[in-house]
Order: C-alpha cells, then structure tokens, then sequence
C-alpha cells in the first residue's frame, strides 16, 4: 500500500517530497481504475511483507502489526510457519540492530529495490502494487544494482535466517518473539535463574538498587505489560541492565516479558509472551529462583518446574484478569485479542477466516 521507493527516503530529503506527490496520484489512479485495497493486501503480498521483514532483520512490533491488518482481511497468521519462513530467510541488509548501518545508507544503496532484486527467488512477484503494476514487473522497472555494501548478495548473507524467531514452551506456550540477529549469540542457549519484577512499577522502584539480589547470569523477567494489562503494551521489554552490573560492564542478559520493545533495540529479549499474564499466562505465576531456559535452536522458552507446582501455583493465587463496567474500557479488556492475533479487537476480525498464511513452501 506503500508507493514504490517510499520506505527509505529520509524525511528532510527531496525524495521524500517526490514520494508524496507520487503516492497522491497513485491514490487518484486507484479511485479511477477500480483497484480496491484487498486486491492488493492478499495473502501472498502479507507473505511478501513478512519475508522483507526477516530480510531487513525488522522489528518485531512489525509482526504484531502485519498481523492486526491481516486478520481484519480475514486472513490468519499461523506462527509455526512463519518460523519456518524465518528459518528460510537470509538477513540480507547490513542495518542496526542486527548489523552496522543506519536508514540513509539502505537508501543510497538502492533502498527496497536493492533488496527485491537479492530476494526475488523467495518473492510471490505476481502480487500487485498501488503502482497498478506486479512486484515483478516493479523490481524490473527500477533498473540494474550497482556496487554497494549495505544489501548482501543472497548467497553471501549477514546471517544466513532467523532474523525473528517464535518461541514455545510451557512459559508461552502460544508464542513469543525473539530476535536472534540482534542477540548475544552466547546467550541464545541458556538457563539461569529468574529475577521477578511484578510490573513496572516494581520495576522501576527496584532495577537499580543496590541490594538487588541480580547476578549477569540471571534472567530478567517483567510481567503484566502485555494487551489487557492496562499498561498499553509499551515498549518496555528491553529492560534496562540493572544499574549495578551495567556499572561492572554487563552489556546484555536474557530478558522476558509479556511486552514489546523498539525494533531499534539490540540484546537478548524475549518479547510478546502469550498468554499475558494479565490474563492468567505461565508468566503470572514465575517466582523469584525459579530456573529458565532458553534455546533459540529448539525455539524454546520454558520455566523449570513441573505440571504439577505450576497447577498448584495457579490454585493458590488465582490471577483475576483486569475489566470495567462500561464503556471503552469495558469493550477493551473483554475484546482485545492477544499478540499472535495482532492485539486488534475481536469482533473487527472475521468470524470466519478466509486465508492461512505462510503456506508451506
């Protein structure tokens, strides 16, 4: 839905100005000739978006996004294979976090063209743009590459997949997301004991005291910042090191919560936990010593205790998800979907789902 070129362009360049003017009569184009949005935002053009985003080593917020508009299309996003798709996408763009460079340098290098052309054996290129025209024909529009550093070559990658990673275990045991191009690559298998904070305010009060009981191998755990905890979802996930190691020259630790974090952030984050603890998820009920594992390579994230304690843990204090008696308030904490449904509003997504992306390859 974008005009093409108009991911990069820096705001206070005259690109920017073209690209606005261009997308005006693209809109107008549109109106005349009938081209409707869900002829353009199908299920393949979601594949296409998702596989760009691995490729640019991308946010992790972008999957809870493309994954709200997706589902107000109808079409539903299965985690599991967008792992694999994961898995199958090399990191392509030499960008922070994952890598060296900032935005202005992937548009002198070519911008989404530059990478189109190294990506193309993966791209549905039939898909249409707002353009009127295919991918396909779009990526041969905008001419020959030329040498640059900052897009790869497909067969020399930064990293060759995993850019974003989904995580199961009985600690989320409906997802979570993880970016290992922006990790320690030590830490991405790992077991250490979990430091609870139980929300931000907990969190905030303890972090840099310095009589909290953190070592660097410990794991970093923040619940109740996820959809329905009244938090708003923040971007609180990257957690800071707490004041005391980071003044010993800790840089990173395993971090978990039920929250995002800016996709511009680097470390070993675990983010979007599901079930939320808010709602009552395995996150609610991790103690303070409790040990937690992470494997990126078996994608999972677990909490080392049985079935058993976690049951008796749950019995013995019950979370009470949040609610209101009226108004917006009411509507939000009985409707909000959690993050692998794009944390959109129930009743805005189809009752029946026409679509189930990515298709196995």
């Amino acid at each position: 839905m974008m005009a093409p070129g108009g991911a990069t362009p820096p705001a206070v360049t005259a690109d920017r100005m073209r690209i606005a003017e261009l997308s005006g009569r693209y809109a107008v184009a549109m109106a005349k000739s009938g081209l409707k949005p869900s002829q353009i935002m199908t299920g393949k053009a979601f594949e296409n978006a998702f596989r760009v985003l691995f490729a640019i080593g991308g946010s992790t917020n972008a999957i809870i996004h493309l994954t709200a508009v997706a589902g107000r299309l109808g079409i539903e996003v299965d985690l599991d294979q967008l792992d694999i798709m994961g898995r199958d996408t090399p990191v392509l763009v030499d960008l922070k976090p994952s890598g060296q460079n900032y935005m202005e340098d992937f548009h002198k290098a070519g911008g989404m063209a530059t990478l189109f052309r190294e990506l193309k054996s993966l791209l549905h290129l039939d898909t249409m743009t707002v353009s009127g025209l295919t991918l396909g024909e779009e990526i041969e529009r905008s001419g020959k590459s030329f040498k640059q550093d900052i897009v790869r070559s497909f067969d020399k990658p930064i990293y060759a997949g995993g850019g974003l990673a989904v995580l199961r275990g009985n600690l989320s045991p409906e997802g979570a997301i993880i970016k290992p191009a922006a990790a320690t690559q030590q830490l991405l298998e790992f077991e250490g004991r979990a430091v609870v904070f139980e929300n931000l305010e907990d969190m905030a009060e303890r972090i840099d005291n310095p009589d909290l009981d953190v070592n660097a191998d410990d794991v970093l755990v923040l619940k109740n910042i996820g959809p329905r905890s009244g938090t708003g979802m923040p971007e609180a996930g990257y957690l800071p090191i707490p004041k005391k190691l980071a003044m010993a020259g800790v840089k990173d630790m395993v971090r978990i919560s039920d929250g995002r974090m800016s996709g511009t952030a680097f470390g070993t984050v675990v983010l979007h936990v599901n079930p939320e603890a808010s709602i009552g998820g395995p996150l609610a009920y991790v103690q303070n010593g409790d040990r937690i594992r992470l494997s990126a390579s078996k994608r999972e994230i677990s909490v080392l205790i049985s079935d058993e304690e976690m049951e008796r843990r749950k019995k013995s204090n019950p979370v009470v998800p949040r609610t209101a008696d009226r108004g917006f308030e009411k509507l939000f904490y009985e409707t909000v979907t959690q993050a692998d449904k794009g944390v959109d509003f129930e009743f805005l997504r189809p009752k029946v789902m026409v679509d189930k992306i990515p298709k196995p390859r």
